[in-house]
């Protein structure tokens, strides 16, 4: 079989390392495998397989998440604004789609960009019995326009209607894909309230684990080195405005003057993004610069998952998330937001805990897990049996219709 995956950045990210995840599946090993990222850059180019072909003239391992990084991303996205035209050729859909947000009060320009990105790549000539759309945008809109093949998947990782999606920006790209697959039930719900008529063959297709691979690069080092002694509580995401890093800050801070002088508690948020130097400027007006810590990125995460007390993914929305899923695998009482997707990855009660998205009710609930530890230690216990069986590559070729 000759496939081909289109995807945007591979920077480290939930939906990219599920990429490198399903790169990595023995029943790929027959086939023909060519990969086009969209903007050329990310650190996960590192670690793709040697049975793939990156399509690209040029591919960078420069982060995508770090101010050098994203300052490469602009200079990208506009070398591909004058590239072939696609910019020019694009003004009227910018123009209106960019109206409709002003409308809206939101306007996310990376939305508007997409489909320059996607115009500006060159027309695969190539014929493909399979082309994948790993992640909305640029990718979906690059296979539904300008790849040739006998069939057209896109993936959903999101939830679309919070990300900032809608029809017009999608161009009618969807209706170009034969199959679309959602990482979660609750993202395919989110998918079909704006495009219901798809139903038929929108399906789910949950991220790819290497649970073996999670437990063992857990114990191949130290994490924490700071020789901190009480309590840590982790975070893993991007520091961007979707992961409500700012609520997590006032529950540190509500934590710390709830239990001044008798316990200590430290936070850590490991991943890099544009709301760093926002984050940051709260921190110290907070005074918790030496109880709530940004290290940034680390290539090993899990260390920290196995040396952490309690993990926190309380995030504005989601679409499945990969860290939650780490932390469930190495054990870790798990406290989420209940916001789309994160709901549906925990049994509330059973195996994590189920909050709303306010600052008390996550300091609540650390306090809860603090005051009885072998509660945590259950529900941790209970996270690392569940199945997390994701989806494979037989399911991608089969034709299921859904009501």
């Amino acid at each position: 079989m000759k496939l081909l995956i289109a995807i945007n950045t591979l920077g480290v990210g939930g939906a990219e390392r599920a990429l490198i995840n399903f790169l990595r599946l023995p029943e790929l090993a027959d086939c023909s495998i060519d990969l086009r990222v969209m903007l050329e850059q990310g650190e996960l180019i590192r670690e793709l397989p040697d049975t793939v072909r990156l399509v690209n003239t040029h591919c960078s391992p420069q982060s995508v998440l770090t101010r050098c990084g994203r300052g490469r991303l602009l200079m990208t996205v506009l070398k591909d604004s004058l590239s072939r035209g696609s910019l020019l050729r694009n003004l009227p859909y910018m123009t209106r789609r960019l109206s409709e947000m002003r409308r809206a009060g939101k306007v996310r320009a990376d939305k508007l960009l997409w489909k320059v990105v996607s115009d500006a790549s060159p027309i695969s000539e190539t014929p493909y019995d399979l082309a994948v759309a790993w992640l909305e945008g640029a990718s979906t809109y690059y296979v539904a326009d300008h790849v040739r093949a006998h069939r057209k998947i896109a993936l959903v990782h999101v939830d679309y209607g919070m990300a900032g999606y809608t029809p017009a920006l999608d161009h009618g790209c969807y209706e170009k894909i034969d199959q679309i697959f959602c990482v979660s039930g609750e993202v395919r719900r989110s998918f079909l309230q704006i495009y219901p008529e798809y139903a038929g063959k929108t399906g789910v297709f949950h991220n790819i684990l290497d649970i073996q691979e999670i437990r063992q690069r857990a114990q191949e080092s130290e994490g924490f080195t700071d020789g901190f002694e009480g309590t840590r509580i982790l975070t893993v995401c991007r520091l961007v405005q979707q992961k409500q890093l700012d609520v997590s800050i006032e529950a540190m801070r509500l934590l710390k003057e709830r239990h001044a002088g008798n316990r200590r508690i430290r936070w850590y948020v490991l991943g890099e993004g544009e709301d760093r130097a926002k984050l940051e400027k709260q921190i110290r007006e907070a005074g918790l610069s030496g109880d709530f810590l940004l290290p940034g990125v680390k290539k090993n995460p899990y260390p920290y998952f196995r040396e952490a007390d309690i993990y926190v993914h309380c995030t504005g929305y989601e679409g499945r998330s990969l860290a939650i899923e780490e932390a469930q695998i190495l054990g870790k009482p798990v406290i989420v937001s209940d916001v789309s997707g994160n709901r549906e990855q925990v049994d509330a009660g059973t195996d994590g805990l189920v909050v709303p998205l306010e600052a008390g009710k996550i300091a609540d609930a650390v306090e809860r897990l603090l005051a009885a530890p072998e509660y945590a230690r259950q529900l941790g216990e209970n996270a690392s049996k569940k199945d997390f069986r994701g989806g494979d590559f037989a399911e991608l070729l089969e034709d299921q219709q859904h009501e």
